[in-house]
């Protein structure tokens, strides 16, 4: 079966980025740097994403590339003879998919916000945005109505084809959202009262970090930098799948990270100094998105201009994750099943609708149903299996198979890092990355249980 292939470096890197950058770089980024002390967050943060990120992302890349295959068959191409490292296929799977069942629902919500702050909504005089936020999430079939359009769209983009769907179309929409960030930075910086914003967010400020206490820092700071990336499932292999071997992995892998890096530090640019220009409160969380900047945008004057912007970069964030993560399951099931992608694709868009309806319903219909205890939701389980199993141990299986001598093996492993030309792999890492990154793994795993059953 013929493969189709990117035609571009840019557009791999574009929708490689893509993949990672997602609604978590735009509302929990901001949030916690802001709330472990601004730029001392930032440079713990940056550190953790240079040598925990960094290696893993590299690794899976170099397992895509060296296969030529997603994870359905990529370590089936690479084990040696006899190991059981392609059983990671279907945690693998099954983690894109159990992904989507989620993302999708949340994905929807910003093209719902899209569309209400586009239409005027947000500025009817007296109008309260936590209404419109319940009446949205309450009403199942609103919901439903709008996972179902971000399905299809992302299957369509997908039918597509690699070049001509997921590579054209992504590099476009992220090309759009960059250029969209810089505009909402600046008109944000150029509001009243914007420096006292930018100085909360950016301004090191080691006092109020040490008062949220440095080991809940330094694991938060771990913790955004590790699943900032997606990595682990099999998301980010099956682009490097996709591209010849001109260039070396690890300088790729730096500017995918740049990307990811650079939305989240612009959103908190956005954020911010909008907050504190209208004295709203900026440490409202996930209600950042969908309480709170509503409202700066309902007062800010040209709000409607703005606040559609906002919400056209967010949708397009996530559309591009949606689209990354279709391509994985669609490869991996026609690698699998040795099916026809568009056969796969028009089968799958009801049965992904279908798995979606639990994470829809758990809010409204099922909003009793409590699968973790407590207050916890159907989404709430959901993401948990993936964030805090899937993503952190299907790394440790990624970084395991590219350093053991019983899996692909660290020699095979930077021969196809450092095939092309550009950045080496700095081979005296091989110490490191054999006895030192999978144990921070684990306790980034472990410390995932703490945080959620124990603290």
């Amino acid at each position: 079966m013929e493969r189709d292939n990117f035609s571009s470096r840019i557009g791999f890197i574009l929708v490689s980025a893509g993949c990672a950058i997602g609604l978590g770089n735009v509302w929990r980024f901001p949030f916690i740097t802001g709330e472990y002390g601004g730029g001392a967050f930032v440079l713990l943060y940056l550190v953790f994403l240079l040598f925990m990120g960094l290696p893993v992302l590299v690794a899976e890349l170099a397992v895509g590339r060296g296969s030529q295959r997603s994870i359905a068959m990529s370590f089936d191409a690479l084990e040696p003879k006899g190991t059981k490292w392609h059983l990671h296929k279907y945690t693998g799977i099954v983690g894109n998919i159990m992904l989507m069942m989620f993302y999708t629902t949340i994905s929807s919500w910003m093209l719902y916000y899209l569309y209400k702050m586009a239409s005027g909504a947000f500025h009817v005089k007296n109008v309260e945005v936590p209404v419109i936020f319940a009446s949205l999430i309450e009403d199942p079939i609103t919901m439903g109505c709008s996972t179902f359009l971000i399905i299809l769209i992302g299957g369509g983009i997908c039918y597509m084809g690699v070049k001509k769907g997921v590579e054209r179309i992504t590099k476009w929409m992220m090309l759009i959202l960059l250029s969209l960030m810089l505009i909402l930075a600046v008109n944000s910086m150029s509001l009243p009262n914007a420096s006292a914003g930018l100085s909360y967010y950016l301004v090191p400020d080691f006092e109020r970090l040490m008062e949220k206490g440095l080991s809940e820092a330094v694991f938060a700071a771990m913790g955004q930098a590790f699943f900032t990336l997606s990595i682990g499932i099999g998301s980010i292999a099956i682009f490097g799948s996709y591209i010849d071997k001109s260039k070396r992995l690890t300088g790729e892998a730096i500017w995918i990270i740049i990307l990811d890096t650079f939305v989240a530090l612009t959103a908190g640019l956005i954020i911010f100094p909008a907050c504190f220009s209208y004295n709203v409160p900026a440490n409202s969380g996930p209600g950042l998105l969908f309480v709170t900047l509503p409202h700066v945008f309902s007062e800010m004057p040209g709000g409607i201009l703005w606040g559609t912007l906002f919400f056209l970069f967010m949708t397009f964030a996530a559309l591009s994750t949606v689209v990354a993560v279709f391509e994985n399951i669609i490869a991996a099931l026609t690698e699998l099943l040795n099916a026809n992608r568009k056969k796969i694709i028009v089968a799958g868009i009801p049965v992904m609708f279908l798995l979606s309806l639990p994470c829809v319903l758990g809010f409204n219909v099922l909003g009793d149903f409590h699968p973790m205890g407590g207050e916890s939701i159907v989404l709430d389980f959901e993401d948990f299996i993936v964030s805090n199993n899937l993503l952190p141990l299907g790394s440790l299986v990624y970084l395991l198979f590219c350093v053991s001598r019983y899996g692909w093996g660290f020699d095979n492993f930077v021969k196809e890092v450092d095939t092309g030309v550009g950045i080496k792999f700095p081979k005296a890492l091989k110490f490191y990355l054999t006895y030192i990154l999978p144990v921070i793994l684990l306790v980034v795993f472990v410390n995932g249980y703490y945080a959620i059953f124990f603290k």
